[in-house]
């Protein structure tokens, strides 16, 4: 066997025994409470972002759920000119809350959380807390709304209010579905005794 194949096969060996699952996703994402008895840091944090900002878990949950799937390292595809040509990602956004290089900074500055990082799901809960927060204050949409939260925070706050989502059909669609989870996940929640 030569010595390339032999790096490689313990290269692949290494890399498949390596960290990843720190940033894995639960094994059940259509289960609130499966998800939190798997994770119940998960729970913690979201209570904290609960008591801090007021947003409701079964928000927080569904609004992870569509950006990130609950995976903690969680990025944008590549994107490629000629179909090969590497071009970088499609956004920074990066993280359970899929936040923004520019929105992650202001909101360390804004929280003075300098050491906050996007793949800690507490500093990620309590970032879309702000976030949420912020769209209620300036903008007066229910932090119990995640249909309307999630275009604002997928939109940003001033596309939400000249309304940009109106000319983007799938995105609309995508907001229902973000609340149809969090009114099942609550509904779900309510009988887990959490």
């Amino acid at each position: 066997m030569s010595r390339l194949l032999r790096a490689s096969i313990l290269l692949l060996l290494l890399a498949s025994c390596g960290g990843g699952s720190r940033f894995a996703a639960p094994r059940n994402l259509d289960d609130a409470c499966a998800i939190l008895r798997e994770r119940p840091e998960y729970y913690r944090a979201m209570k904290a972002t609960e008591r801090r900002w007021g947003v409701p878990v079964h928000v927080q949950m569904a609004t992870i759920h569509q950006e990130s799937k609950f995976i903690g390292n969680a990025r944008t595809p590549h994107r490629f000119a000629l179909g090969i040509i590497p071009m970088g990602r499609q956004s920074t956004a990066y993280g359970y809350s899929q936040a923004l290089d520019g929105t992650w900074e202001e909101y360390q500055k804004e929280t003075r959380n300098g050491r906050a990082k996007r793949d800690r799901i507490d500093d990620a809960t309590d970032f879309m807390g702000w976030y949420m927060d912020g769209t209620e204050k300036r903008l007066g949409v229910s932090k119990w709304d995640a249909r309307s939260q999630y275009l604002a925070y997928h939109e940003g706050r001033t596309g939400f209010a000249n309304g940009s989502y109106n000319a983007k059909t799938w995105l609309v669609d995508v907001a229902n579905r973000v609340q149809q989870r969090a009114d099942n996940y609550a509904s779900q929640l309510s009988g887990c005794g959490r």
